[in-house]
Order: structure tokens, then C-alpha cells, then sequence
């Protein structure tokens, strides 16, 4: 008997002992977490790129702006001001916002715009993300110049699931327009036509030296040999998916939007809009100048495209000096895909898998089929033909199954949805194509003008949701990166042509698929993604072309609350923008 009592008092004693320091880790990382405050203020500044000066809407005069870094477990405050013309707001491309979707940020889905003169506090914190992210205005196409990293550290006292880089360097890529992107779009909103594309692509916000009056800034980012890096690559453009390489180098790619990967090394990445991808690199080559370099990948056939490349120099430290007895040396060029390479995007695209199994969700509840494509509208008849120069005298359009999204303008979705305000949105967003078609073959005519509407489709707290997302051949075939706010999803299967149910099914990868929050749709084919809807509010998706959100390529999901107070949104803060 009292080597029985030893026995329990030695495991009440481990017991205690163990959760003494479950809770104790858990109140250490609690007080380590941190709250960050931030000024943003949205502000016009003189920005001189290819030999001409504009006035470009920016962040604290800074392009691009400032990068924020913070860890895991932390929250954010940033006050954002706007003393620029036009309205605005930002979006944390990428942060859950559980619980916080008043801070998420997309104009007239879950705020008003922060007007000219007006300010806006954006609070939420960072739980169980680590990575890269970034920020975006998400207003007209204000993000073309208004964008920064987010930088997400491990919590204290934890360590990246690789060996710690000797440094780190965000590598945002851009496009830079000859001109005011505001102007581009509402020219394009005006005429009906497509919007003039962009005149360079930027890294960190420099063409670089294949550009006219560039070369004297193109972006320098040091190594030294023997190093290991790590450059935490953004496609921050506008309209473009677009591959990155630096010459003789290869990438071991370790993250993307903010959820680790099982380690895989290429020579070459493809970024849709939005999409953000960790990679190392080795200072193994002989010390000198290497370019990096970024160039459209145009996978619509009769689209046009900017096919300039940007480039920015790694460059080893014990290189020779450059200039040394009068002789630049020229980095070393990498060979770059073709434009419309897509077998490297899918050989890529099929590399990324999560480090090790996850909880895929299954016993589906909600099993939804959604086609996203373009459209062209027949020219209204009270409109002259200079509204309607595209194809044929028609106007573009775009659609997710046939609706083409329409933002309301008097209210927010989610502020009409919580203090319950009628007329502002339907829940009757179709579930399935209300008509089924050969949907990359040969459309008909008919069925190329969507219907405009403000349709939300509603999921209960807690459901399991999977969405098949099927690219059109209307007017064109292209890969769409389609996002969804305040939710990472499992991208379980991907193909070419039309989805199919009965043999599709086979591909389904529900042992370590990758988490991410956008997704290329590929060309003329599909995707399927999981999640649990854990998150209650509105929640827009939409393609991260912003000529296609522009277009109408979007819908939201409301997500009901669940039943504990921790299961529902919060209340709206005190300085909430009225519209």
C-alpha cells in the first residue's frame, strides 16, 4: 500500500509539474507578446521613375512602404491617416483576423473608405502564422503604389524549422505605370475597353538597369560567400503573375504566404498577385554580380502583357569593386521561362507540400463548384460607342458562376450584415454554375454576359467547406490567383481541362497538401481547396488581378457566428469610417 501511495503521489507530483509548466510557457509567451504601433500616413509624393516625375500616392513618402515586422503571438495598431485625394484603405494580405474582421480592410466589404482628411485605426493580432505577408491598399488601384512586407517571426524563444539565414531581404515586386494608375482604371471603367498595361516591372521599387534613367538606383542586395540567406519574395504587382531567378543561383524554397513547406530547391519561382514564396539562397558561386530578375508570365494567348524584366544585383561582398580601373563589370544575366511557360508553373506548383501531414477537413458540408472567367457585356443602348471599345464594341466584364460582383456604396457588407440593415446584399450566391457548359472548350455567345449582383453566400460556424474552382475559356483562358480574406485553405488538387468528379477525385492529395491563401487557378483548368469556416464575418474572394476584381471576378462568403462569445465576431471599434 505505501508503494502504491509513493506511486501516485510521484505521478500526481510529474502531473502537477507538467501542467506547472504547459502554463507557465503559455503565460511566458503571453508576456512576451507585443503590441505595435504604427503611423501610416497616405500622402502624395514626388516619385521619379523612368526619367519622369509623378505625384504618387504613398505611405509616409516612402516606395514601397515600410516593411513591418513583428512575431507570431503579437499585436498590430497602426492609425492610418489619409491626406491624399482619393479614399482609401489597407488590407493585411493574409492575416486570419480572427474574430477582427472590421480590421481586414477591403473598401465597402468590411469598412467605408477612410475618406481624404479621415483617420482609421486597424487593431488585430497575429495567432499561429509565421512568414511573410504584406499590405496593400485596397481601394480602386491605389495598391499599384501603396504596399509594404509583413514580416512574422517565430514567437520568441522559437526557431524557424531551418537553419537561422545569416541575413534576411523582403524582395517586393511591382508595377510601375508611366503614369496615375487611377487615371488608367477609370479610363478603362469609362471605356469599356481593357486598361493600358504597366511600363516596368519593379523590385523594391526600382526597374532596374534594362530600364531608360534606371540603372543609377537599381537595388543592390549583399552576400557573402559561405552565407546563407533568406529572401522573402512578394508579388506585389498589380495585374501580372510573374517568374523570379538571380543567375547561377538555385532557391531552396521553404514558405509561402506565411505557412512553412517541405524544403525543395529550383532554379526558377512563379508568383500569382498577392502571393508571397520564402526562399534560401547559398553564397556558393565566385564572388561577383549576379542579377535577380523578374518577368511576366502571360498565360492568356491573346492578352497583351508588359514583357520587360526588372532585375536587382546580388552581389558578393568580397566582389571586385565594379568600377575598379574604369571597367563595370555586367552581372551575370539568368535565363528566364518563356512568357507563356506553363509547364514550369505546374512542375513548380506540384513541388509545394506541407512539412508533414495535416488535418485536411473531410465529411464535407459544403461542396461548392465555382467557374471564374470573363465575359463581355453588349453595348448598352443608352451608351455612345466611346463607352465601349472592347472586342466588337462591347464592354469587358467578369464573373464567378455567372454573377458578375458588384460592391455596394451606401454601407459595408459586414456592417449591413451585423446591425442586420435590409437592401444591402442577398445570401443567394449560387452554389454550382447555374448552368453546366464545356467549360474550357468552345463557350457559346450566349452565355458570355454574367448578370450583375451583390450575392454573399452564407456558411455556418464551423463548416467544411470545399471549393472547386474552374477556369473559362470566355473570351480567354487565364490563371486566375484567386484569394479569400481571413482564411489559409489546403490547395488539395489542381489540373487542366474540366473538373471531373468521378476520375479527379483520385488526385486529391489529403496527407501534407500546401495551406495557402491564394491560389493559382491554372489555364483552361482547376483547383480544389478545403477549409473549416472558423472565422465569422464577411470574407471577400476574388481574383487578385485587380483588372479582373475591377471587372466584377469576386463574391463573399458570410460566415454566421458560432455559440461562445470566442466563436463570434467582436463589436465594431469606436472609430469605425461611415460612409
Amino acid at each position: 500500500m505505501e508503494f502504491f501511495n509513493s506511486r501516485l503521489a510521484n505521478s500526481f507530483g510529474f502531473f502537477l509539474g507538467l501542467v506547472l509548466l504547459i502554463a507557465s510557457n503559455a503565460l511566458l509567451s503571453f508576456a512576451n507578446a507585443k503590441a505595435h504601433h504604427h503611423d501610416f500616413v497616405i500622402q502624395a509624393t514626388p516619385v521619379k521613375r523612368l526619367c519622369k516625375t509623378h505625384n504618387t500616392i504613398t505611405v509616409n513618402g516612402m516606395y514601397p512602404g515600410p516593411t513591418l515586422e513583428v512575431n507570431n503571438g503579437d499585436t498590430l495598431v497602426v492609425k492610418v491617416t489619409n491626406k491624399a485625394r482619393y479614399n482609401v484603405t489597407i488590407h493585411w494580405h493574409g492575416i486570419r483576423q480572427m474574430r477582427t474582421a472590421w480590421a481586414d480592410g477591403p473598401e465597402f466589404v468590411t469598412q467605408c473608405p477612410i475618406r481624404p482628411g479621415m483617420s482609421y485605426t486597424y487593431r488585430f493580432t497575429i495567432q499561429g502564422q509565421e512568414g511573410t505577408l504584406w499590405w496593400h491598399a485596397h481601394s480602386s488601384w491605389l495598391r499599384a503604389t501603396v504596399y509594404g512586407a509583413l514580416i512574422i517571426h517565430p514567437k520568441e524563444g522559437s526557431s524557424y524549422p531551418f537553419p537561422k539565414p545569416k541575413r534576411e531581404t523582403p524582395i517586393l515586386l511591382g508595377e510601375w505605370w508611366d503614369a496615375n494608375p487611377i487615371d488608367v482604371v477609370r479610363q478603362a471603367t469609362r471605356t469599356g475597353a481593357a486598361p493600358n498595361i504597366s511600363d516596368a516591372y519593379t523590385i523594391n521599387g526600382q526597374p532596374g538597369d534594362l530600364y531608360n534613367c534606371s540603372s543609377q538606383d537599381t537595388v543592390v542586395v549583399p552576400i557573402d560567400s559561405g552565407e546563407t540567406n533568406l529572401l522573402r519574395v512578394i508579388n506585389a504587382g498589380l495585374n501580372q503573375p510573374l517568374f523570379f531567378t538571380i543567375a547561377n543561383h538555385q532557391f531552396t524554397v521553404v514558405g509561402a504566404d506565411a505557412s512553412y513547406l517541405k524544403p525543395f530547391t529550383t532554379s526558377v519561382i512563379m508568383l500569382g498577385p498577392g502571393q508571397t514564396t520564402d526562399v534560401l539562397i547559398k553564397g556558393d558561386q565566385p564572388p561577383s554580380r549576379y542579377y535577380l530578375a523578374a518577368r511576366a508570365y502571360a498565360s492568356a494567348p491573346t492578352a497583351p502583357f508588359d514583357n520587360t524584366t526588372t532585375t536587382a544585383i546580388l552581389e558578393y561582398k568580397s566582389a571586385p569593386c565594379p568600377a575598379k580601373k574604369g571597367l563595370s563589370i555586367r552581372p551575370v544575366m539568368p535565363p528566364l521561362p518563356a512568357f507563356n511557360d506553363t509547364a514550369t508553373v505546374t512542375a513548380f506548383t506540384k513541388k509545394l507540400r506541407s512539412p508533414k501531414k495535416v488535418e485536411v477537413p473531410t465529411d464535407i458540408d459544403e461542396s461548392l463548384f465555382f467557374t471564374i472567367g470573363l465575359g463581355l457585356n453588349n453595348c448598352p443602348r443608352n451608351f455612345g460607342s466611346s463607352r465601349c471599345q472592347g472586342p466588337n464594341g462591347t464592354r469587358f466584364t467578369a464573373s464567378m458562376n455567372n454573377e458578375s460582383f458588384v460592391l455596394p456604396s451606401n454601407f459595408s457588407l459586414l456592417q449591413a450584415h451585423h446591425h442586420g440593415i435590409p437592401g444591402v446584399f442577398t445570401t443567394d450566391f449560387p452554389a454550382n454554375p447555374p448552368l453546366k457548359f464545356d467549360y474550357t472548350g468552345n463557350v457559346s455567345r450566349s452565355l458570355w454576359q454574367p448578370v450583375p449582383g451583390t450575392k454573399l453566400y452564407k456558411l455556418e460556424y464551423g463548416s467544411r467547406v470545399e471549393i472547386v474552382l474552374q477556369d473559362t475559356s470566355i473570351f480567354t483562358p487565364e490563371n486566375h490567383p484567386i484569394h479569400i480574406h481571413g482564411y489559409d485553405f489546403y490547395i488539395i488538387a489542381e489540373g487542366f481541362g474540366n473538373f471531373n468528379p468521378k476520375t479527379d477525385t483520385s488526385k486529391f492529395n489529403l496527407v501534407d497538401p500546401p495551406l495557402r491563401n491564394t491560389v493559382g487557378v491554372p489555364v483552361g483548368g482547376w483547383a480544389v481547396i478545403r477549409f473549416v469556416a472558423d472565422n465569422p464575418g464577411v470574407w471577400l474572394m476574388h481574383c487578385h488581378l485587380d483588372v479582373h476584381i475591377t471587372w466584377g471576378l469576386a463574391m463573399a462568403f458570410l460566415v454566421e457566428n458560432g455559440v461562445t462569445e470566442l466563436e463570434k465576431l467582436e463589436a465594431p471599434p469606436p472609430d469605425y469610417p461611415v460612409c
